[in-house]
């Protein structure tokens, strides 16, 4: 990030820029201008990364790819909420400031422009969060928060869904003393806090609040899992890093199929998308729990060869690991059937669901994951798709 006074710089020539932008038309003659001045901007030391994000953004506005008022949303966003934080010195408390400045900032813009778009706002700002705990400390993050934020808004625009203001509001609410109340007790540090809460907000929001619990649990099943017999997983070496606690990596490798299919339920309501949620976290939850609690069933074997590997070997099962992982998927399909989500046939399938799609994780992890193709990330994230994707393939052969 920027010093202080060349972002107070930015941030006053963005603010004029949004002022004067109605009436620059069309808007690739705006472009041109913002632009020049980005270029000029690019010169001064310190502060290319500044003149690369007003310079990227008012290019896709010129094009016709961003409307005004995502352009100026996303200005408004990251430049007073950046100035915000720097004003209040920094650290973890400057979170808050910066909430508060982006929030005010884009909400002043959108009444200025003539629309304002209640959803679009707390997104943009969610995300613009996410992203800056995320790359705290990197030189480019200035110009990564504010392309991420930009296409965000454009996406959740095009979208165009109605929600009521008070339950957008609500959701907001739960989500964020969820986020908090983990970062407190370290169960998840900063980024974990934010794109839980991004996470919270879009599954309240597009489906309910059901759909939230279902996530919650998972968490809180999660987290007690990780916690179980901590002092003898530390000794082996095999613990979680930072005591267990959840970054957005995390979030989203557990968590992004499952948000997507409860968006894609939100616009279509059809409710085979609660199967391929449902199936997600029921894998999600199963491979965690097989994960933390399976490591201490003695020494594993590998799921593609049955030989013994050493405890933590990508791909080595267990027995109690397995049956830990049955354990998970019914808890969560029990939720979801007790919170009337999915029918009864459905619950069957759904833990049949997260058991294969855990096994489909250590398929993954003793093949790509061992030769370093992928991540633990990503691994999580095939697991999870496999899982859903398998409740979804069973709902329709008994349709």
């Amino acid at each position: 990030m920027q010093n202080q006074p060349r972002l107070l710089v930015a941030t006053l020539v963005a603010i004029i820029g949004i002022l004067v932008s109605p009436f620059v038309q069309p808007a690739w003659l705006f472009a041109i201008f913002v632009i020049s001045f980005s270029a000029v901007l690019y010169l001064i030391r310190g502060t290319r990364y500044i003149s690369l994000a007003l310079g990227g953004t008012a290019l896709l506005y010129g094009i016709g790819i961003l409307p005004l008022v995502a352009f100026g949303a996303t200005v408004a966003i990251v430049t007073l909420g950046e100035l915000a934080y720097r004003a209040a010195g920094e650290g973890r408390r400057a979170y808050i400031h910066y909430t508060a400045g982006a929030f005010a900032g884009a909400l002043l813009v959108m009444a200025y422009l003539g629309s304002i778009e209640p959803l679009v706002l707390i997104i943009g700002v969610l995300v613009a969060l996410m992203l800056r705990s995320i790359l705290e400390g990197r030189e480019d993050a200035y110009m990564i928060i504010m392309l991420g934020v930009a296409m965000t808004i454009f996406l959740f625009i095009e979208l165009d869904f109605q929600v009521d203001i008070l339950l957008l509001f609500l959701a907001a609410a739960i989500a964020l003393v969820f986020g908090y109340s983990s970062f407190r007790v370290g169960a998840a540090d900063l980024s974990g806090l934010f794109s839980g809460a991004l996470i919270g907000v879009l599954l309240i929001v597009f489906a309910d609040v059901r759909w939230f619990l279902v996530m919650l649990a998972f968490f809180i099943i999660g987290s007690a899992s990780t916690r179980f017999q901590y002092a003898r997983k530390k000794a082996m070496g095999v613990e979680q890093e930072r005591g267990g606690a959840r970054g957005y990596k995390n979030a989203f490798s557990n968590g992004l199929v499952g948000t997507g299919a409860a968006v894609i339920f939100g616009l279509t309501g059809d409710p085979l998308w609660a199967a391929l949620f449902v199936g997600s976290i029921a894998t999600a939850t199963a491979d965690t729990v097989a994960s933390e609690i399976g490591v201490t069933g003695g020494r594993p074997y590998m799921i593609t060869t049955l030989k013994q590997v050493p405890e933590g070997t990508n791909g080595g099962v267990t027995v109690k690991g397995e049956a830990a992982s049955l354990l998970g998927s019914l808890i969560i399909a029990a939720i979801a059937l007790g919170l009337q989500m999915i029918p009864l046939p459905v619950f069957f399938i759904c833990i049949l669901a997260g058991f294969l799609g855990t096994n489909i994780d250590s398929v993954i992890g003793a093949t790509l994951e061992n030769r370093g193709i992928i991540g633990n990330a990503g691994t999580n994230l095939l697991a999870t798709f496999g899982g859903g994707l398998s409740a979804v393939a069973m709902v329709l052969l008994l349709a």
